[in-house]
């Protein structure tokens, strides 16, 4: 039991510009990454301290559930859609007025790309940002063997720093007593607690992965509760000693795109169904001169008004299937605005809710927007999983042709039917650069995809949807 008083003052005065971090890193998938990050965020925040956290990868939904704890917008880090620039960029801008930066790794610490490199990985996020990281070791079923685990990740990459190990799903206190005495015995990185296991602390899971934080919001008693798990398990005061301070520049503060002319209105889909967004991409459209006017497909009966373009991200539109079909309204005001050439950008979710029907596992059929002839139907099983890199073969809404973005793609649906009459834009390749089928279909000025795009990825991307919908402004005044 480590019940500690909260840090001194001078730990709780953040200096400008000189933070402390941690990786949260897995021996695999699955062993409470997730928990563990959000407890020692909750924790943290109870000591008095100011966290930012982060996510290495391209998930959507544990940054909803960080945001949640913390109060702060959670940013991606991700070592294929992003280069090393702009990962270091935005985590120094992210966390320079923060007085912790809790990054929570994906997969196991070391898996990447493929079995040969490091590429794509949580340990070269650490390595790249320069911050020692937290091994977190699912215990169950094991003692001294788990030192042998330990200390084949310790030994694996010397130039990788340690700030101590977590067991998780510890049995008791006689089974930690086991597990340090193993790690002192043959181990340099000392053991910073184990927690028990506690099904109270987990969070739903489904078929994308956890339940999204607009459905399964972590309440102020779940909140305190992660906080208490990981305050009385895991020796937080001799965590905080082993973070060796790291300088941060302090950027200014970035104003919007300046110019005589007004904003474009650009409305954002965002409600249960729609949920799946990287901060970054509205940010962006927000500096290049885009002013989002945010909207519930679900609730909204109508478009907002006088929007000049429309962008629908990821979600679970097969789970609101019957709500989004009952809102006739506002599925006719999308394809009326689509029809009349309004840029229209869609991401998975969005897509589907774009086409003309969607079918759910038992068969149902619902009407959809119909801006697509297409009908998506749900599977049982996963149908892509993995980064994408799009080479766009036209001019687009998002970019001109020959420009290159990166995204990543994960869904269980598939598109029954693909008239040859639809344009696809999209030459796709995965990590690997093979080539996948091609995609990004296109009507008028409305764009599809199953993929998401990073727009950090693509410098121009986000400049060129938000002039794409300014020249559909001027037409929409012109002819008012």
């Amino acid at each position: 039991m480590h019940r500690r008083a909260p840090w001194p003052g001078r730990v709780s005065q953040r200096r400008e510009g000189v933070i402390r971090g941690m990786v949260i890193a897995g021996t695999k998938s699955g062993c409470g990454k997730t928990t563990v990050s959000l407890g020692l965020m909750a924790a943290f925040l109870q000591r008095g301290l100011k966290v930012a956290p982060f996510k290495v990868g391209p998930d959507f939904i544990d940054p909803g559930h960080h945001t949640r704890v913390t109060g702060v917008k959670s940013r991606n880090l991700d070592g294929w859609m992003l280069s090393r620039r702009y990962n270091r960029d935005l985590f120094n801008r992210s966390a320079a007025r923060f007085h912790l930066a809790v990054v929570e790794g994906v997969m196991g610490l070391f898996d990447g790309y493929d079995g040969t490199s490091e590429a794509g990985s949580t340990a070269q996020m650490a390595k790249w940002l320069a911050l020692p990281v937290i091994l977190l070791v699912d215990a169950a079923s094991m003692a001294r063997s788990a030192a042998a685990v330990v200390l084949g990740f310790e030994r694996f990459d010397p130039a990788l720093a340690y700030a101590g190990v977590i067991f998780n799903n510890v049995a008791g206190p006689r089974h930690l007593q086991y597990l340090r005495q193993a790690l002192e015995a043959s181990v340099s990185m000392p053991c910073l607690g184990g927690l028990p296991r506690a099904p109270e602390v987990s969070i739903p899971e489904r078929h994308l992965g956890l339940v999204t934080r607009e459905e399964h919001p972590l309440t102020d008693d779940a909140i305190r509760h992660l906080a208490r798990h990981v305050t009385e398990h895991i020796d937080l005061d001799g965590l905080l000693a082993r973070l060796p301070e790291r300088a941060v520049p302090v950027p200014e503060k970035r104003g919007g795109a300046l110019g005589v002319e007004k904003p474009v209105r650009l409305a954002v889909a965002k409600d249960e169904a729609f949920c799946f967004y990287y901060p970054d991409n509205l940010e962006l459209l927000e500096a290049a001169g885009a002013r989002l006017v945010f909207f519930s497909p679900i609730k909204g009966k109508r478009l907002p008004p006088d929007v000049d373009g429309l962008y629908l991200g990821g979600g679970y539109p097969e789970l609101f299937a019957r709500k989004l079909a009952q809102n006739a309204s506002l599925r006719n005001a999308v394809k009326a605005k689509s029809r009349q050439g309004m840029p229209v950008y869609a991401e998975c979710g969005g897509f589907m809710f774009l086409c003309e029907r969607l079918r759910d596992l038992s068969g149902r059929s619902f009407p959809m927007c119909g801006c697509f002839p297409f009908e998506s139907r749900m599977t049982p099983r996963l149908k892509a999983l993995g980064y994408r890199e799009v080479t766009l073969k036209t001019d687009t809404v998002i970019g001109k042709r020959g420009q290159v973005l990166k995204g990543h793609e994960f869904h269980y649906s598939e598109l029954i039917s693909s008239p040859a009459e639809v344009a696809t834009v999209y030459r796709i390749t995965d990590r690997s650069g093979l080539d996948k089928p091609p995609e990004g279909y296109c009507i008028h000025r409305t764009l599809g995809s199953y993929t998401h795009l990073h727009f950090g990825s693509q410098p121009e991307a986000a400049a060129a949807f938000v002039e794409s919908c300014r020249r559909f402004q001027r037409e929409r005044i012109r002819t008012s």
